[in-house]
């Protein structure tokens, strides 16, 4: 039989959570990271609350720095953020999300059949996440209630710094024991989920519905005009595309196809470059 580092195939695929495999449209930190900002009487967007997709502790620094964010904060408070500032928000971002996870950790439409199909073909099912894990556990124990249960988890607070370097991937292959880096592959819905799988030599695949790229929930894309949703997949898509993504696919459930043609390079062409 062969071992994981003879065998050609995909061996392994690391998910990323929120927007991913749970909570259709990321809602949960996004909801905190305006309502922080919104008890300091700053009003911010969802577009902005969206767009760094860091550490938590990280994205908050990054929303502090947008120029319109930093400029209200200036005409609010007299004075640019400084490190206090930003402490007291990351301490009532932490308090609001822990409110809601629970609500928010079911498994997006199709990922439970996925995993069980990777499962069938041998594949191992690793996570990373932004959250801590004192979060992560929260939403991990809601989310095994409806049958997702990944092989492994690796939280932001884990190792020296969270997306995009690569480190909680590498401690996810290590977990999963799989190697080369060239038969993982990386799933995410934010930006900074695929520079994550870029600088850890990963096969990257970007998903759009359910994600915070696209940044709607489950009822608004059944809702919205095809015309609109297909303009904004396509902005979406080719922002992907721009961080370098190797392959970008509207849901979850797609991904089974992209193991296979990724198969197919890593085999047939015997290719085990990435792109």
């Amino acid at each position: 039989m062969e071992s994981a580092k003879e065998c050609k195939e995909v061996q392994a695929v690391i998910f990323d959570w929120a927007g991913t495999t749970v909570d259709y449209g990321c809602i949960a930190p996004v909801q905190a990271f305006v309502e922080i900002f919104r008890k300091r009487g700053i009003d911010i967007t969802i577009k902005e609350a969206r767009e760094p997709g860091l550490l938590k502790m990280d994205h908050i620094m990054e929303l502090l720095k947008m120029k319109r964010i930093s400029n209200l904060w200036i005409a609010k408070f007299g004075k640019e953020p400084d490190e206090r500032d930003l402490k007291s928000l990351y301490m009532d971002f932490e308090a609001l999300l822990f409110k809601v996870l629970k609500e928010n950790a079911k498994p997006i439409p199709g990922v439970i059949e996925l995993v069980s199909r990777l499962r069938q073909q041998g594949i191992k099912i690793g996570s990373t996440t932004g959250y801590t894990r004192e979060m992560i556990d929260v939403v991990k124990q809601e989310a095994e209630k409806w049958g997702y249960q990944p092989d492994s988890i690796v939280a932001s607070n884990e190792v020296p710094a969270g997306r995009p370097a690569p480190w909680m991937c590498f401690k996810t292959a290590m977990y999963l024991q799989v190697y080369p880096l060239s038969k993982i592959v990386k799933v995410g819905d934010t930006i900074s989920d695929i520079k994550e799988g870029i600088s850890a030599g990963m096969w990257t695949v970007a998903v759009l519905k359910g994600g915070s790229e696209i940044g709607l929930s489950e009822a608004e894309i059944n809702e919205m005009d095809p015309y609109d949703l297909q303009k904004r997949m396509k902005h979406a898509e080719n922002r992907f595309w721009n961080a370098g993504a190797d392959f970008v696919i509207d849901e979850i459930g797609d991904l089974l196809e992209i193991i296979d043609r990724i198969n197919y390079r890593l085999t047939e062409k015997k290719d085990i470059s990435i792109g």
